[in-house]
């Protein structure tokens, strides 16, 4: 099996690296596209990967192709790729909001499965949501599904508007906990803490209730009971939330990216 990532940003080189360390790849390394002189050098430095600044070299021979490029940088990329490509391929978008029949249509191809990734695949922590055209069979979708979980997790879902709902989940929220994180920070720095210990209260707690969670069979709302009584500090701090409508305001925030995501689909 030849794998061919295109486009050597975050995501792209995330999944790169993840599946070239992985033994799926054994008898072939993974091969990986992209266009900026500084990345290809950087790239060939590290023995793992076949780089190539040239489509033509390694785009026709390529059975599974990921395209993890920004969906604005699509239009010009397809054009490329069109001429290069056979029947047999199968292409997996990283791409935001970019429906599959968006994909069909201007690559001229059948076999596709779209997905969302997210950040800490970087550390091999992440969760990919994926679906397929129908014209993807349940061999090449385990195939892709092992690649996938070379960087985490990944959850089969039935239709694209799952992978839209995911995005406002797990795709964007990475960046709802930081946002989270960052204001406990600030509070701890204006109670006094200095840098260092700000980050090991903050990072720690972080750490440990998500352990706690993933540990037991106890919802988020049995620990607040557990941890907040009656007339409490944590209790005040909830009452705070509640009073502000957090909980709200974060359901709202990932219905935004939600939202957000179906209209870049529209967009294409």
């Amino acid at each position: 099996m030849k794998v061919l990532v295109i486009g050597a940003g975050n995501m792209g080189l995330t999944y790169a690296e993840g599946m070239a360390k992985s033994p799926l790849l054994s008898k072939h390394k993974l091969r990986i596209y992209d266009t900026d002189p500084k990345k290809i050098e950087t790239l060939r430095k590290n023995d793992v990967f076949k780089v190539f600044d040239n489509l033509e070299d390694c785009l026709p021979e390529s059975d599974v192709v990921f395209i993890a490029v920004k969906p604005f940088h699509s239009d010009d990329l397809f054009t490329q790729m069109k001429p290069m490509l056979n029947t047999q391929q199968v292409f997996v978008s990283l791409m935001a909001g970019v429906t599959i029949q968006s994909i069909q249509e201007r690559l001229h191809t059948k076999k596709v499965i779209r997905s969302m990734p997210n950040l800490p695949a970087q550390v091999g922590k992440g969760v990919t949501s994926y679906t397929e055209s129908k014209e993807v069979s349940t061999i090449e979708l385990i195939m892709v599904r092992n690649l996938l979980d070379t960087t985490g997790t990944s959850i089969h879902v039935s239709t694209e508007n799952f992978i839209d709902a995911s995005t406002g989940i797990s795709g964007s929220g990475p960046a709802y906990v930081f946002y989270f994180m960052q204001s406990m920070l600030e509070a701890a720095l204006q109670m006094g803490f200095s840098d260092y210990d700000s980050k090991v209260l903050v990072s720690n707690t972080f750490e440990g209730a998500i352990e706690l969670f993933n540990q037991n069979d106890i919802s988020p709302e049995k620990w607040i009971d557990r941890v907040a009584s009656k007339g409490g500090t944590t209790q005040a701090a909830i009452d705070s939330m509640e009073d502000n409508n957090v909980k709200q305001l974060i359901q709202d925030a990932a219905y935004a990216a939600f939202n957000r995501a179906i209209e870049m689909g529209k967009e294409k």
